[in-house]
């Protein structure tokens, strides 16, 4: 059976994932970090702070999904993994 190989591997310490280790990986948090600051540049805080906030919590939401579905199962670690 074939290993299944994660974009984004768990924290050592802690909950969550850590940065990419595969190009997939390394496009989606490149693109979540383009579409954050272009929607910061198109819906400045100071002339619209809801459609920023939802648009970074859009960003953010989207971002965790994909972790979840191809990172490592998350949970806590305390760095022995």
């Amino acid at each position: 059976m074939e290993e299944r190989k994660y974009w984004f591997p768990a924290k050592r310490y802690g909950w969550g994932w850590g940065f990419p280790i595969t190009w997939q990986g390394w496009a989606v948090f490149a693109l979540a970090i383009g579409v954050a600051v272009i929607g910061g540049l198109l819906f400045p805080p100071s002339t619209g702070l809801p459609r920023f906030l939802l648009l970074e919590l859009g960003v953010a939401i989207v971002l965790v999904l994909v972790c979840w579905i191809t990172g490592e199962p998350p949970r806590w670690r305390w760095g022995g993994d």
